[in-house]
Protein backbone atom coordinates (compact mmCIF):
# COMPACT_ATOMS: atom_id res chain seq x y z
CA UNK A 1 0.00 0.00 0.00
CA UNK A 2 3.37 2.61 0.89
CA UNK A 3 4.44 1.89 -3.01
CA UNK A 4 1.27 2.94 -4.23
CA UNK A 5 0.47 5.43 -2.15
CA UNK A 6 3.85 6.48 -3.36
CA UNK A 7 3.73 6.00 -7.18
CA UNK A 8 0.64 7.76 -7.35
CA UNK A 9 2.93 10.68 -6.01
CA UNK A 10 5.80 10.17 -8.26
CA UNK A 11 4.13 9.11 -11.55
CA UNK A 12 2.09 12.45 -12.47
CA UNK A 13 5.70 13.77 -11.90
CA UNK A 14 7.52 11.71 -13.85
CA UNK A 15 5.33 12.00 -17.35
CA UNK A 16 2.64 14.09 -18.53
CA UNK A 17 0.89 11.33 -19.78
CA UNK A 18 -1.89 10.72 -16.92
CA UNK A 19 -3.27 7.51 -19.66
CA UNK A 20 0.57 5.90 -19.83
CA UNK A 21 0.89 6.76 -15.72
CA UNK A 22 -2.18 4.65 -15.20
CA UNK A 23 -1.14 2.06 -16.69
CA UNK A 24 2.07 1.85 -15.01
CA UNK A 25 0.03 2.30 -11.74
CA UNK A 26 -2.26 -0.71 -12.83
CA UNK A 27 0.49 -2.59 -14.03
CA UNK A 28 2.60 -2.52 -10.71
CA UNK A 29 -0.57 -2.80 -8.12
CA UNK A 30 -1.78 -6.50 -10.40
CA UNK A 31 1.99 -7.35 -9.99
CA UNK A 32 2.10 -6.58 -6.09
CA UNK A 33 -1.37 -8.54 -5.67
CA UNK A 34 -0.18 -11.89 -7.69
CA UNK A 35 2.93 -11.83 -5.77
CA UNK A 36 1.21 -11.74 -2.61
CA UNK A 37 -1.53 -14.29 -3.47
CA UNK A 38 1.99 -16.34 -4.92
CA UNK A 39 3.64 -15.78 -1.21
CA UNK A 40 0.30 -16.51 0.45
CA UNK A 41 -0.53 -19.58 -1.30
CA UNK A 42 2.78 -21.01 -0.63
CA UNK A 43 2.81 -20.25 3.01
CA UNK A 44 -0.81 -21.68 2.88
CA UNK A 45 0.76 -25.16 1.65
CA UNK A 46 3.70 -25.36 4.30
CA UNK A 47 1.66 -25.10 7.10
CA UNK A 48 -0.97 -27.13 5.83
CA UNK A 49 -1.27 -31.10 7.42
CA UNK A 50 -1.05 -33.83 4.98
CA UNK A 51 -0.39 -37.25 7.21
CA UNK A 52 -1.70 -39.26 4.39
CA UNK A 53 -3.47 -39.69 1.44
CA UNK A 54 -6.71 -41.29 3.07
CA UNK A 55 -10.15 -40.15 1.66
CA UNK A 56 -11.26 -38.49 4.08
CA UNK A 57 -7.70 -36.66 4.60
CA UNK A 58 -8.00 -35.76 0.80
CA UNK A 59 -11.54 -34.17 1.39
CA UNK A 60 -10.17 -32.08 4.41
CA UNK A 61 -7.73 -30.79 2.27
CA UNK A 62 -10.13 -29.93 -0.59
CA UNK A 63 -12.47 -27.90 1.78
CA UNK A 64 -9.23 -26.20 3.57
CA UNK A 65 -8.10 -24.51 -0.04
CA UNK A 66 -11.85 -23.67 -1.14
CA UNK A 67 -12.61 -22.25 2.25
CA UNK A 68 -9.36 -20.30 2.17
CA UNK A 69 -9.52 -19.00 -1.88
CA UNK A 70 -12.84 -18.94 -1.86
CA UNK A 71 -14.57 -18.93 -5.60
CA UNK A 72 -11.33 -20.46 -6.71
CA UNK A 73 -11.28 -24.10 -8.82
CA UNK A 74 -9.12 -26.52 -6.68
CA UNK A 75 -7.93 -29.58 -8.22
CA UNK A 76 -6.17 -31.99 -5.90
CA UNK A 77 -4.47 -35.34 -7.74
CA UNK A 78 -3.14 -38.08 -4.57
CA UNK A 79 0.04 -40.01 -6.39
CA UNK A 80 0.57 -42.81 -3.81
CA UNK A 81 3.72 -44.33 -5.28
CA UNK A 82 5.36 -40.80 -4.74
CA UNK A 83 3.19 -40.17 -1.27
CA UNK A 84 2.69 -36.38 -2.63
CA UNK A 85 -0.48 -34.46 -3.51
CA UNK A 86 -0.84 -31.94 -6.36
CA UNK A 87 -2.81 -29.25 -6.04
CA UNK A 88 -3.69 -26.84 -8.94
CA UNK A 89 -5.47 -23.32 -8.00
CA UNK A 90 -7.49 -21.75 -10.47
CA UNK A 91 -8.55 -17.85 -9.42
CA UNK A 92 -11.91 -16.76 -11.06
CA UNK A 93 -8.86 -13.69 -12.33
CA UNK A 94 -7.34 -16.15 -14.45
CA UNK A 95 -4.41 -16.78 -12.16
CA UNK A 96 -3.35 -19.74 -11.42
CA UNK A 97 -1.42 -21.53 -8.75
CA UNK A 98 0.29 -25.10 -9.27
CA UNK A 99 2.47 -27.13 -6.63
CA UNK A 100 2.84 -30.57 -5.12
CA UNK A 101 2.82 -31.28 -1.57
CA UNK A 102 4.54 -34.30 0.43
CA UNK A 103 2.55 -36.48 2.93
CA UNK A 104 4.14 -35.20 6.50
CA UNK A 105 3.28 -36.25 10.04
CA UNK A 106 1.43 -34.06 11.67
CA UNK A 107 3.05 -31.14 13.99
CA UNK A 108 2.85 -31.52 17.82
CA UNK A 109 0.24 -29.07 19.54
CA UNK A 110 1.97 -26.22 21.50
CA UNK A 111 2.38 -26.45 24.70
CA UNK A 112 0.23 -24.10 27.31
CA UNK A 113 3.02 -22.99 28.64
CA UNK A 114 4.49 -21.46 25.84
CA UNK A 115 3.95 -17.93 24.58
CA UNK A 116 1.25 -17.67 21.54
CA UNK A 117 1.91 -15.09 19.29
CA UNK A 118 -1.48 -13.11 18.52
CA UNK A 119 -1.25 -12.43 14.97
CA UNK A 120 -4.43 -10.96 14.51
CA UNK A 121 -6.68 -8.73 16.57
CA UNK A 122 -10.66 -7.87 17.07
CA UNK A 123 -11.41 -5.20 14.61
CA UNK A 124 -15.17 -5.39 14.92
CA UNK A 125 -16.60 -2.31 12.20
CA UNK A 126 -20.00 -1.07 11.76
CA UNK A 127 -22.27 1.42 9.61
CA UNK A 128 -22.82 5.09 10.34
CA UNK A 129 -26.63 4.45 9.67
CA UNK A 130 -26.66 1.66 12.63
CA UNK A 131 -23.33 2.21 15.10
CA UNK A 132 -25.16 -1.43 17.06
CA UNK A 133 -25.07 -3.29 14.76
CA UNK A 134 -21.78 -4.94 14.84
CA UNK A 135 -19.38 -7.23 11.94
CA UNK A 136 -16.91 -8.77 13.65
CA UNK A 137 -13.85 -8.84 11.87
CA UNK A 138 -9.88 -8.74 12.76
CA UNK A 139 -7.09 -7.13 11.48
CA UNK A 140 -2.99 -7.92 11.97
CA UNK A 141 -1.57 -6.84 14.96
CA UNK A 142 0.79 -4.68 12.87
CA UNK A 143 -2.07 -2.47 11.82
CA UNK A 144 -4.00 0.90 13.23
CA UNK A 145 -7.58 0.66 13.40
CA UNK A 146 -7.65 3.38 10.25
CA UNK A 147 -5.27 1.43 8.02
CA UNK A 148 -7.73 -1.18 8.64
CA UNK A 149 -10.67 0.74 7.43
CA UNK A 150 -8.61 2.32 4.77
CA UNK A 151 -7.91 -1.27 3.41
CA UNK A 152 -11.01 -2.31 4.04
CA UNK A 153 -13.03 0.13 1.83
CA UNK A 154 -10.29 -0.33 -1.09
CA UNK A 155 -10.96 -3.77 -0.54
CA UNK A 156 -14.84 -3.31 -1.41
CA UNK A 157 -14.23 -0.98 -4.54
CA UNK A 158 -11.90 -4.35 -5.93
CA UNK A 159 -13.98 -7.14 -4.84
CA UNK A 160 -17.14 -5.19 -7.16
CA UNK A 161 -14.62 -5.20 -10.05
CA UNK A 162 -13.78 -8.12 -10.22
CA UNK A 163 -15.69 -10.86 -12.15
CA UNK A 164 -17.21 -12.64 -9.46
CA UNK A 165 -18.67 -8.92 -8.04
CA UNK A 166 -19.56 -7.91 -11.59
CA UNK A 167 -21.61 -11.29 -11.95
CA UNK A 168 -23.18 -10.26 -8.53
CA UNK A 169 -24.14 -7.12 -10.16
CA UNK A 170 -25.34 -8.45 -12.93
CA UNK A 171 -28.13 -10.42 -11.14
CA UNK A 172 -29.11 -7.57 -9.46
CA UNK A 173 -27.61 -8.29 -6.10
CA UNK A 174 -27.18 -4.78 -3.94
CA UNK A 175 -24.06 -2.99 -3.91
CA UNK A 176 -23.99 -2.63 -0.22
CA UNK A 177 -20.91 -3.41 2.24
CA UNK A 178 -23.40 -5.87 4.16
CA UNK A 179 -23.43 -7.91 0.47
CA UNK A 180 -19.60 -7.33 0.50
CA UNK A 181 -18.83 -8.33 3.39
CA UNK A 182 -21.06 -11.61 3.31
CA UNK A 183 -19.69 -12.64 -0.33
CA UNK A 184 -15.89 -11.60 -0.62
CA UNK A 185 -13.83 -14.56 -0.28
CA UNK A 186 -11.60 -14.98 2.77
CA UNK A 187 -8.47 -15.60 0.58
CA UNK A 188 -9.29 -11.81 -0.37
CA UNK A 189 -9.58 -10.65 3.08
CA UNK A 190 -6.36 -12.22 4.21
CA UNK A 191 -4.56 -10.92 1.58
CA UNK A 192 -4.81 -7.69 2.51
CA UNK A 193 -4.28 -8.53 6.57
CA UNK A 194 -8.08 -8.77 7.64
CA UNK A 195 -9.99 -11.78 8.57
CA UNK A 196 -13.77 -12.35 8.70
CA UNK A 197 -15.15 -14.34 11.47
CA UNK A 198 -19.16 -14.44 10.57
CA UNK A 199 -20.86 -13.42 7.68
CA UNK A 200 -23.67 -11.89 9.39
CA UNK A 201 -23.82 -8.80 12.07
CA UNK A 202 -24.23 -8.74 15.47
CA UNK A 203 -26.20 -6.79 17.74
CA UNK A 204 -24.29 -5.12 20.67
CA UNK A 205 -25.68 -6.50 23.95
CA UNK A 206 -25.98 -3.87 26.88
CA UNK A 207 -25.34 -5.65 30.12
CA UNK A 208 -27.43 -4.87 32.74
CA UNK A 209 -25.92 -6.08 36.38
CA UNK A 210 -28.15 -7.88 38.33
CA UNK A 211 -28.40 -6.19 41.85
CA UNK A 212 -26.20 -8.26 44.45
CA UNK A 213 -28.71 -10.33 46.98
CA UNK A 214 -27.46 -10.01 51.02
CA UNK A 215 -27.20 -12.70 52.91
Amino acid sequence: MQLLELLKKVLPKATTDALLAGKIYQAVEQELKAKARASAFESFCEKLELPNLEPQTLVAVKDQFSESFGEADVTIKPNKKAESLAVEIAMPDGTQFTTEIKTRPVAEEASDEQDVKVQFVPCPVSLPGDVELVWLLAKRETMTPEEAGITLAKLEDDFWATKMGQKLLRDRVERSFPEFIARVPAGMLSEVGLKRHYKTPEPIKVLNPLPVKKK
